[in-house]
């Protein structure tokens, strides 16, 4: 049996990954603008990097938004479509070694599901996300590039953002400690600097992310969390879903590669894996 490849169509970015014996290898990103641009650039890129001919891939395995795109073979490759939910399920749990857990897909938005063994069910989503973070630092910091504002928010201080419980209590508030936050941006004030307004906005959005996934897992009575999508990349969010954990005992797992779980998904999702 030859090679698999899972790829990921996104809006603005593409991801693949290879699959050959059974393990995951070389996953790539692309951007792109047009679907079947970056499709075929990913593809090719893939192969070049890893001294690989059209003859050595044995089928294709496309998923994500801009799969709809996609008609037909793709180099005359065997081409099938995969459930991007499906996708996100099973690729979440094998990164992970996980037989069975919420599975967050975090991008532009984000999507939420639950992945048990090889049942894998949408259970609903936000549109807080990436899209979130650029949207309000364009609007409040006139930043437009996403590491820039992970850079300005090293120096931030959330003390001078957001109100906490210990603001407005003197002790621990059912089981919240005096850090919890009790309001984003509750605190803000004319001399809070730009640090740490981005550093605000980042942790509005991961505990809100982190919050939908914590209400999930005990709606679906699972004590783990599998984080995956750009966003396991900012360097502030080990640290937001270390305080949940802490909180909540829930367990928020960012496996290795966690950015590429969908297009890992689609590979594992082949008829010939």
């Amino acid at each position: 049996m030859g090679i698999i490849v899972g790829i990921d169509i996104g809006g603005s970015t593409t991801k693949i990954v290879g699959l050959d014996k059974g393990k995951l290898f070389s996953p790539l990103l692309v951007k792109a603008t047009d679907p079947l641009s970056s499709v075929y650039g990913a593809l090719g890129k893939f192969l070049n990097e890893n001294k690989l001919q059209l003859s050595d891939v044995d089928n294709v395995m496309v998923t994500g938004v801009g799969s709809s795109f996609i008609e037909g073979k793709i180099f005359s490759i065997p081409t099938y479509k995969v459930d991007e939910f499906l996708a996100i399920g099973r690729g979440g749990l094998s990164l992970s070694d996980l037989t069975r857990a919420i599975i967050v897909s975090m991008g532009t938005g984000t999507a939420y599901v639950i992945a048990d063994g090889d049942r894998v069910q949408h259970i609903g989503g936000t549109g807080v996300g990436g899209g979130t973070l650029l949207g309000l630092s364009n609007r409040m910091l006139n930043i437009r590039n996403f590491s820039d504002l992970v850079d300005m928010a090293k120096d931030g201080n959330l003390s001078n953002v957001d109100l906490s419980i210990g603001d407005i209590s003197h002790g621990d508030v059912a089981g919240l400690t005096k850090e919890t936050t009790a309001s984003n941006f509750g605190k803000i004030s004319d001399l809070a600097s730009k640090a740490d307004i981005a550093l605000g906005i980042i942790n509005l959005v991961f505990q809100t992310i982190g919050m939908l996934a914590v209400f999930a897992s005990r709606n679906e009575k699972v004590s783990d969390v599998v984080l995956t999508g750009n966003l396991t990349n900012v360097p502030q969010a080990r640290a937001i879903f270390d305080g949940l954990t802490k909180l909540f005992n829930v367990n928020f797992h960012i496996p290795l590669h966690a950015e590429y779980a969908t297009a890992a998904g689609a590979a594992l999702s082949s008829p010939e894996k």
